[in-house]
């Protein structure tokens, strides 16, 4: 089980990324409809204010993380979520939908989501990693169907500019979470590596580039479906704008309830790669239920619910299984990559959202998604199970220096990762199994003067 720390870390950054993600989203299924209000507005543009914080979500994320493989994660973390509360003040003046697009793209520059995971990946033991990031994975899920039930409700309230108050709120309120964070120390091995070659590394990973490929496809799916979806609840399914939450609310929680098992099997039973592509599956299946059979109100309800309970699976399991397949010295790096795809996804979701209200054929608007999503499950199939390390916690020695002290642990073969929490006086040591041989079971043995079961 996961104790104190970890719980307590876990929750914070959740609620970093839950919050984020809530004033992020919450426009998606109401603007297409309220954007239509601003001065200027035309259905392209409207698909670019929604989509344009993901274009500058991928260009910055991978400049962040690469910073927060070598420094503290915690201060860029700041720096993040003030560009985004700044984006959505900006936006919330605004009169015209080119003030609101800059406005979005402002807080779209505060791309720490991969910072955000990053830390906790450190602040967690391997055996809990998974338990962590599937917490946080639900997180972004429930955070995305809250924001499509609230934004509708909200806005009824407080107008469009009010909701983009409230994401400026969030943003401010995020800051405070990392107060119930530790401080941490990382070491690790084959550290000494130029900003570009670190890059390179990961992007030649060939699995880590199928889980980038994935959280695009998802993002582009989700942002895609929130912009042309709405117009079709009202149309087909005689629902108005207003009460869209009531539709989404449910939905969330019965995906809920088939998401947890899921990651469940995929943890305990290490069948996270069928889970994965099980989920893929049910998307495509969602999709062409809504090409058949959008005119009529149950169905298309129904083909919306099978989506929903495979996007939430989905995004539990991604940032767990790219935690496990990241290498430990470049984990930032790693998942900034896939945080400028995922928001690289949101980015090309929104505007071929905007592009397909323009179609004056509905079916053939859900079969360009549904296509999509069928070429992402065939990329996915090469895609193998992913690695997995256990941690020990030791205590930090009292006659030893802590720099000696984890450049000996590191010297030990097997040994990953050393993670230093001064201010708890423990460290995590990442270890990978397979490589602890007798010889290193002796070398842990005569540096911490007693035997430790692994």
């Amino acid at each position: 089980m996961m104790n104190a720390l970890e719980r307590r870390s876990t929750f914070a950054l959740s609620s970093i990324f839950a919050l984020r993600m809530l004033g992020l989203f919450m426009i998606i299924p109401v603007f297409s409809i309220a954007g239509q209000s601003y001065q200027g507005a035309t259905p392209a543009l409207i698909g670019l204010a929604v989509g344009v914080y993901g274009l500058t979500q991928a260009i910055l994320q991978i400049p962040f993380s690469l910073l927060a493989d070598r420094f503290s994660r915690k201060p860029l973390i700041i720096l993040g979520l003030l560009l985004f509360a700044l984006g959505g003040a900006v936006a919330a003046m605004s009169e015209t939908i080119y003030g609101v697009i800059i406005g979005r793209a402002i807080a779209g520059g505060g791309a720490v989501s991969a910072v955000v995971m990053a830390l906790l990946a450190d602040v967690t033991r391997e055996e809990q990693r998974s338990k962590a990031m599937a917490v946080m994975g639900m997180s972004i899920g429930v955070s995305f169907m809250v924001a499509f039930s609230l934004g509708p409700w909200l806005t009824s309230l407080v107008g469009i500019s009010g909701l983009f108050w409230v994401t400026t709120i969030m943003g401010l309120a995020a800051i405070s979470m990392l107060l119930f964070v530790p401080k941490v120390t990382r070491h690790h091995k084959n550290y000494q590596q130029g900003y570009v070659a670190q890059l390179k590394q990961v992007l030649k990973m060939g699995d880590l580039n199928r889980l980038h490929v994935s959280i695009f496809a998802l993002h582009l799916l989700l942002t895609a479906m929130f912009v042309y979806m709405p117009s079709q609840l009202i149309q087909f399914a005689g629902i108005p704008l207003s009460s869209h939450g009531l539709v989404y609310l449910p939905l969330l929680i019965i995906s809920l309830f088939f998401a947890f098992p899921s990651i469940i099997l995929a943890e305990k039973y290490r069948k996270m790669r069928g889970i994965f592509l099980t989920a893929i599956a049910g998307i495509v299946l969602g999709l062409l239920v809504l090409i058949f059979g959008y005119e009529s109100k149950y169905v298309l309800l129904a083909g919306l619910g099978l989506f929903f309970i495979a996007f939430n699976v989905m995004e539990a399991l991604l940032p767990s299984w790219l935690s496990k397949s990241a290498p430990i010295q470049s984990k930032a790096t790693a998942m900034g990559i896939n945080s400028s795809s995922q928001f690289l996804g949101a980015f090309f979701g929104g505007m071929i959202g905007g592009q397909l209200l323009l179609l004056n054929n509905t079916s053939m608007g859900w079969g360009i998604l549904a296509g999509i999503a069928v070429l992402w499950l065939l990329i996915s199939f090469s895609l193998a199970q992913p690695r997995y390390l256990s941690s020990l916690v030791l205590a930090l020695p009292e006659t030893k220096q802590t720099d000696e002290w984890t450049s000996q642990l590191l010297a030990i073969r097997g040994i990953e990762e050393v993670v230093v929490m001064s201010d708890q006086q423990f460290a995590y040591v990442k270890i990978d199994k397979q490589l602890i041989d007798e010889a290193a079971r002796q070398d842990l043995t005569q540096l911490l003067g007693k035997e430790v079961a692994i």
